[in-house]
């Protein structure tokens, strides 16, 4: 069992809280650069979709899980940095000084991807400052739903349902956009998303949107802007998001509205709340849930009955009941459940089955709600 001694203030920001997590994730990153070397190209496929929606989940969890703002409409902040990643690697924007459209380059094309997908999170996050809760989802919700309806009916610029083909990466004469080295990219993308997303954590910002995740009413007695920091809290999670979705482009190669629809939003929060909500590990974890549901999903429909197997929308009911059990049975997630069992066996034998139990005790503002 091991015992955190605090000596300096310094240690409440340490990315690290002891040596030993210098030697497990140092394991676990040799794994991951060693793996495509050793697996066949499906399963560096899969790793890479995990990298993927991983990205996205990390997104996501910096609104839901450390703001405590719910949103449904992450379909559409992935969509947009999809299509703004294939636009500008492949048609190009056009200039007024240029007789050609201007075609980026990824390193361009994927910052301004996560840049347009903040500004969008900006204008939906500004409207619905006053809302909470459910009220604030369905607001989400129906943002989603405007926005593929613009990727569906700008044919000019995204072709509407016909698709539309991504163009492939390359540095020199290598092809970024397959294989290992789009996979290195996407999991160094992601170490890096998840660094940005610790010290943002650690800094007033990070601090101030988990107080109003807490209790909105103390935070703002403490000076928390709460306009600013949940507008800021949008747009960082949008940001990251639409990274993932330029990522994702270049992973399926073509583009339609049919890929970011409201089930994909369900998706995402599937993965937050099932992964632990509130939590990086939890954005990982719930990754690996969502990627490997659909595939047992499909091996299990081949022992069910036909009349079962078959009915249309079998997939999203799955989720759905899925992320309604994980709320009432246990709501700190697939994550939460690893810290009890860490727990359990760190204190045995004296561990206390009421450890993790919810006291019901509330502040005095909280009761004003």
């Amino acid at each position: 069992m091991r015992f955190l001694f605090k000596t300096d203030y310094d240690q409440d920001i340490r990315i690290a809280k002891h040596s030993g997590y210098y030697w497990s994730y140092g394991l676990l990153l040799l794994v991951v650069i060693a793996a495509p070397f050793f697996l066949e190209s499906y399963y560096i496929g899969q790793m890479t979709q995990l990298y993927i929606i991983a990205i996205a989940g990390v997104g996501l969890m910096l609104l839901a899980g450390y703001t405590g703002l719910v949103s449904l409409g992450h379909a559409a902040f992935f969509g947009i940095g999809a299509y703004t990643e294939a636009v500008m690697t492949g048609n190009g924007i056009p200039l007024p000084f240029m007789d050609e459209p201007m075609v980026f380059s990824f390193l361009v094309s994927m910052p301004m991807a996560a840049i347009f997908a903040a500004l969008a999170g900006v204008v939906i996050g500004i409207p619905v400052l006053r809302l909470t809760g459910i009220y604030l989802a369905i607001a989400t919700f129906a943002f989603a739903i405007v926005i593929e309806e613009v990727l569906s009916r700008w044919e000019s610029v995204t072709n509407g349902y016909t698709g539309l083909l991504v163009e492939s990466l390359y540095v020199g004469d290598l092809e970024l956009s397959d294989g290992p080295p789009f996979y290195f990219l996407c999991l160094g993308l992601l170490i890096l998303v998840i660094l940005m997303s610790i010290n943002l954590l650690r800094s007033p910002t990070g601090r101030a949107m988990m107080a109003i995740r807490d209790s909105e009413i103390s935070a703002q007695s403490m000076g928390v802007n709460l306009a600013r920091v949940k507008t800021t809290a949008f747009a960082l999670s949008a940001g990251v998001t639409g990274l993932a979705g330029a990522l994702f482009a270049h992973k399926l190669g073509f583009l339609s509205p049919e890929s970011f629809t409201v089930f994909q939003s369900l998706e995402l929060l599937v993965l937050v709340v099932v992964g632990g909500i509130g939590s990086l590990h939890g954005a990982i974890f719930g990754a690996m849930f969502v990627l490997a549901l659909p595939q047992g999903l499909a091996i299990l429909k081949d022992y069910l009955p036909t009349s079962i197997a078959e009915t249309p929308g079998m997939e999203p009911f799955i989720f759905g009941l899925i992320l309604v059990l994980v709320i009432i049975f246990e709501p700190y997630g697939i994550y939460g459940r690893w810290l009890k069992i860490k727990h359990y066996f760190q204190m045995f034998p004296v561990y206390k089955r009421a450890t993790f139990k919810r006291q019901k005790a509330y502040m005095k503002s909280e009761r004003l709600k």
